[in-house]
């Protein structure tokens, strides 16, 4: 049996409706508390991932900066995203087992 990675239940909650995408979405749910994982693109642009590591430690929300733009992207069957808000407890959880400890920059 194939192991799931990341981006296979990155699609997998887009799907079930439990994802937000985009940059002015994530940062207007952030602070709402519906957000339980946030997961940025590597290559993003410095200034988002400074954004958005300051936003979920103030909220309390685990920040992950994993994978590529292009990767997640495709993985949630959008163009051109970067920044993904996992609204779903039992998703958030699991993406972050499957994702290295090292990438975690808050929680």
């Amino acid at each position: 049996m194939k192991k799931k990675t990341p981006e296979n239940y990155l699609g997998l909650a887009r799907r079930a409706g439990k994802i937000v995408s985009g940059y002015r979405t994530c940062v207007h749910i952030i602070g709402k508390g519906s957000i339980k994982l946030m997961i940025i693109a590597d290559d993003s642009s410095a200034n988002t991932k400074e954004k958005f590591t300051a936003l979920c430690g103030k909220y309390g929300v685990p920040c992950m900066i994993y994978g590529t733009t292009e990767s997640l992207s495709r993985a949630a069957g959008l163009s051109g995203i970067g920044v993904f808000g996992i609204t779903d407890r039992n998703f958030a959880d699991v993406m972050i087992k499957e994702i290295s400890d090292e990438t975690i920059i808050t929680e």
